[in-house]
């Protein structure tokens, strides 16, 4: 596996767009991104300027993707 990028949270968002995630609705520093296929979980991100190296690997599982596939991106 590849190691992961130091990511921002605007960064991540961006990124999730580029494969059909959408933003839905935010409270607070926390946004809520939803897929048009239902077999996609919705995914929450904080817009940190930093996301910790755990919660990205989470987000990109929740996803759907690899570590390689999100650094394509």
């Amino acid at each position: 596996m590849p190691k992961l990028p130091v990511a921002s949270g605007r960064e991540v968002i961006t990124k999730l767009k580029r494969i059909g995630y959408y933003e839905t609705r935010q409270k607070g520093s926390h946004v809520r991104l939803h897929h048009p296929n239902p077999k996609y979980k919705a995914i929450t991100i904080p817009l940190h300027a930093e996301i910790k190296k755990g919660l990205l690997h989470a987000i990109i599982r929740d996803a759907g993707l690899s570590a390689e596939e999100f650094i394509k991106l």
